[in-house]
């Protein structure tokens, strides 16, 4: 761990790589039989019968990698921490393109505001645009987030 990053650290405009995931088919398969088991996320010949036209990921899978990716990427030396009433959430989630096993996904993250917290005046809200890129460039995923992080201490 290096130096602790606090709310005042994330600039806004300022840009970071979130870095890149494969996805497998066996990875679309288990979270749809886990969490959204409908027939395209589950089989590659239901996917063929379906519009989507093979095995594809469930959106939701496709968010739990981008987070993923900005977990082990930009949180592990940030003072950043929900609270007990509840986060402040995720507005503007999109799934823009069918993520399909094979498909290298990129995560990239963009700070768009640094927001004082109406609950507790010693954080911040830091409003982050992300999104996931497939190898071809395309958007497969677009949200803002929004993270609670603590102010830097008064004595530091």
């Amino acid at each position: 761990m290096g130096r602790l990053l606090y709310a005042e650290d994330y600039e806004k405009g300022s840009r970071h790589d979130l870095g890149s995931h494969k996805v497998t088919a066996e990875e679309i398969t288990a979270f749809g039989r886990t969490y959204d088991p409908q027939p395209y996320h589950l089989d590659e010949e239901a996917g063929r019968a379906s519009s989507f036209g093979g095995l594809i990921a469930s959106g939701w899978n496709t968010a739990a990698i981008w987070m993923r990716l900005y977990v082990t990427t930009l949180l592990p030396d940030a003072a950043a921490e929900g609270t007990v009433e509840g986060s402040p959430g995720v507005d503007e989630l999109r799934f823009l393109h069918p993520v399909r096993p094979g498909d290298v996904l990129t995560g990239t993250c963009e700070i768009v505001a640094s927001l004082p917290s109406l609950s507790a005046p010693d954080f911040r809200i830091i409003r982050n645009r992300g999104r996931l890129l497939n190898a071809d460039g395309a958007e497969v995923l677009t949200l803002i987030l929004n993270a609670r992080f603590r102010c830097r201490p008064k004595n530091s």
